[in-house]
């Protein structure tokens, strides 16, 4: 069977390549120029939904720069999610000091991540909000290009075979 509907503008249930730069209160977080440009499934939520909702109709090679307010983006800064956990919870291996970044997974074994704000005599403060939690994201965006997903794809609602990734 050949497809012969040539894809040529963004729509839910097509696969997107596209190419970004993340900017964050005037400084670049995250760019695609490095790794090649991100795939999606474009309608499943596989990126941020502030930026997913901007995108339908655009066109391959069709440039787009887009505002994204922190509740369509990473959510809002929550202080419930800054918790003071013992010192001797920590395992030996791990580096405890401001700045350092934590994966754990919490009773129901979901990976949770962290970022330790201080560290006291026996009590260390974790936050674990998203670090771009409460901040407006600007994206840069190129579409690059377009295809059909496979049925496995679809049934999935996300890309296979490829790094493309929600960030």
């Amino acid at each position: 069977m050949t497809e012969s509907n040539e894809l040529t503008l963004v729509a839910d249930d097509v696969v997107v390549s596209m190419e970004y730069t993340l900017t964050v209160d005037g400084e670049i977080v995250d760019s695609s120029e490095e790794e090649g440009p991100i795939q999606f499934l474009q309608g499943y939520g596989n990126i941020i939904p502030g930026l997913e909702a901007h995108l339908g109709g655009l066109a391959v090679g069709e440039s787009l720069q887009v505002t994204v307010a922190p509740k369509d983006g990473y959510g809002e800064f929550d202080s419930e999610q800054i918790v003071d956990v013992p010192l001797d919870e920590f395992p030996e291996e791990i580096c405890v000091e401001p700045g350092v970044e934590l994966e754990m997974r919490d009773e129901d074994g979901d990976l949770l991540y962290a970022r330790i704000l201080s560290v006291g005599k026996s009590r260390v403060k974790l936050d674990f909000n998203h670090p771009l939690a409460g901040k407006e994201l600007t994206f840069d965006v190129t579409i690059v290009g377009l295809r059909h997903p496979t049925p496995e794809e679809l049934e999935h609602g996300h890309v296979h075979g490829s790094e493309g990734h929600a960030h």
